[in-house]
This record gives structure tokens, sequence and C-alpha cells, in this order.
């Protein structure tokens, strides 16, 4: 596996990616903060991001969380599997000016996100659809929303018989593809026909996937993708994180799926995240992939995000609400749930790290079932 310098080697020659279309197919729970800015690196969270468990033997040290300044970031798409990410370069030499967290941060002995518009800001409109078996399906076609087909793609001539067109749309690598858009059906809908089943095949889609139609401030039609969560190797390495029972019971793995491999852990090569805990123990510059998903727990936070929770007088028994973005990005889902548990962590690896320290018995305040499970999260 690649070392997270070789890693992001060729990140640095990839082409960019445009930051709206990077903000819309990333969703709205993708937070980077401004380059410039201080910022917690946490290794337990990148850890996370990896398919495998890091082997951290070798390091003299761990720190629980690095002060950090972001020096760069650039953002990117995967030319495999179209999924964005960033680059995000990372310094560790702040001023001593800025004062870091109290002293459970200390070693243990083992432009941002440029400003993007949401909707329709700047005449950018985007629209993200969870593709259901039938879109997926290669022979098939794609129901388009009524709200997708009015505001982004060409109005059509309902005179004609049937309504009926072509149209041209770019993915995020700048490859076009040709889709005939008719309104037909009982009762009448907007689909792509001529066209789709080859998209479906190129990309190798799968229902649950999601596609993110755009149309920017020129008229050009764009199309992203995001990848549903995909099992694809052990994930219950990291003590605090949920367990993968946890997550098939809440219905964030998929198993036995072909294709890419795209949940919310196993982007990263377990190595890159030694390298780049080596390198942050060492007071050198280091880079860090970050892959956006809905659901997953940012492990380059904003200082005074971090610093003002810490501020917080935590107890069990607190009344807590946690939003999280749902796939296609339609809408927020409220978990709700009252503090069981505050600890710091008692992994060897990482003594009294604050990374997931609050243990939530949480309810989906907005689900019909009203399903209940205990979870450990971040207080930032």
């Amino acid at each position: 596996m690649a070392t997270e310098e070789e890693a992001a080697a060729p990140a640095r020659e990839m082409p960019t990616v445009e930051p709206q279309v990077w903000k819309a197919c990333a969703g709205t729970a993708a937070r980077i903060p401004a380059v410039g800015s201080r910022v917690y690196y946490f290794p337990q969270g990148h850890a996370e991001q990896a398919g495998s468990r890091p082997d951290f033997s070798t390091l003299p040290s761990l720190f629980n969380a690095v002060l950090c300044r972001i020096s760069a970031v650039r953002l990117h798409a995967s030319p495999d599997t179209d999924e964005v990410f960033a680059c995000i370069s990372l310094d560790p030499r702040v001023p001593s000016a800025d004062v870091p967290l109290p002293g459970y941060m200390t070693p243990s002995s083992c432009p941002s996100l440029p400003e993007v518009a949401d909707g329709g800001g700047g005449g950018f409109v985007s629209f993200a659809k969870i593709l259901t078996p039938s879109d997926a399906n290669n022979g098939g076609g794609f129901s388009v929303p009524r709200f997708c087909a009015d505001s982004i793609f060409p109005r059509l001539d309902f005179n004609a018989y049937p309504p009926a067109q072509f149209i041209l749309v770019y993915d995020v690598h700048g490859n076009h593809w040709k889709f005939r858009h008719i309104y037909r059906g009982t009762p009448r809908r907007h689909l792509l026909t001529t066209g789709w089943s080859k998209f479906v095949n190129s990309k190798k889609l799968i229902a649950g996937d999601s596609v993110v139609f755009m149309r920017n401030s020129s008229g050009q039609i764009l199309v992203g993708i995001r990848r549903t969560s995909r099992f694809c190797g052990p994930v219950d390495y990291s003590p605090c994180g949920p367990s993968a029972a946890a997550l098939v019971n809440r219905g964030s793995l998929l198993a036995g799926t072909e294709g890419f491999s795209s949940n919310a852990r196993g982007r990263v090569p377990a190595t890159s995240v030694v390298a780049a805990v080596r390198l942050a123990g060492m007071d050198l510059p280091f880079k860090v992939l970050y892959y956006a998903r809905a659901g997953s727990s940012d492990f380059v936070v904003a200082a005074e995000s971090v610093e003002v929770a810490m501020s917080v007088r935590w107890t069990t028994g607190m009344r807590v609400r946690m939003s999280v973005e749902t796939e296609d990005s339609a809408r927020m889902t409220w978990y709700e749930g009252r503090v069981s548990s505050v600890r710091m962590n008692s992994v060897d690896l990482w003594p009294r790290s604050p990374w997931r320290m609050l243990e939530v018995g949480a309810t989906t305040a907005l689900s019909m079932t009203g399903s209940h499970y205990d979870v450990n999260i971040n207080i930032w």
C-alpha cells in the first residue's frame, strides 16, 4: 500500500474539481475548515477511514490530537469511482501563541472548502437522487424527479409528440454523456432512456448509489456520483466507533455486492495513516486524504469547535440531538437521546483521548420505528 506522501502525490497531479461541483457531490455533511485556520487532527478518526487496523507499533509516541494549521486544500474526484475527496495539507508547526488543548492532548507512550452557495445560489443548481432497482437496471431507464427536470434539464417542448430531447451531460472528469430525455407513461413522468444503460454499466452503479445532477451558471449540465455504503472489510477495530453489528442494524452496510468498495472505511491505506501520524509526531508538515461521507466523523476539526465543546461540563443524563445527512442530501435525520456515559478513551494507545467520549442512548426521532441504539459520538 502507498504511504501518505505516495497517496497524496497522485492527488497533486490529478485535475481539480470546481468547488461548487465538489460541494454538491460531497453533500452538506462535508466540512473543511478554512485554509490558514487552526484545526485539530485526530489520528483515531483518521484510522477509522482505513480498511484495516493501522500498525502504530513502530512509532515512538502517539498524540491524541495534534494542533495544526491548514496550509492548502485541493479538491479532486477519484478516476475509478467518481467519488470526490480532498487532499488537505496540515502543518503542526503552530506558533506558541496558539495555545493547544489541556494536558490530555500531550504525547502518550505508545482557502478551505471554498465558499459554495446552496441550491440555486449564484445560478448553480443541484439535485441528488438515490437510485432505485429500476434506475440501476442496465436495461432500463432513469426516472427523473420533477424538480430535477424542471430546474436542471432544458425545458421540453410539450407540444411535440412525444415531448423528447437529447441532453449532453458532463461527469466530474469532463467526459460527456448523451441521454434521451422523454416525458411519457401512465401516469406521465420524466425519463432518461437512450444512453442511460451505458452510463450505468460504465460507472458500475447499483441500487442505493446516488446520482447528483447539476447545472452551472453557464447552463452546462453535470453529473456526479455518491457510492452507497458497501461492506468490504473489518470495521470493528475502532474501540470507540459503532460496532459492525450496530451499523448493520442501522442499515449502513450492504454485504455481498459487486463493484466498488465505497464504505466510509477502506478508502485510505492503513500505512498512509501511520505515515501521517509519524510526520505529525515529528512536527513536520503532512497531508491527509478526506472523503466526505454522510454520517462519518471528521478527523480534521476547527480548533474553535473543539475547544468550545471541551469547555462544556458534560454529564450523564444530558439530552443531546444529532443531525445526520441522508444519502441523497434531501433531508437531515435527527437523532436524540441522553448521555449514558462520559469518559475519555481508555484504549492503551490513546489514554484520555476525547475522541467519541460521549456514549449516548439514541433514538431516531423522525423514524417511524423509533429504533434505539447506543453509540459513541464526538462532542464537537
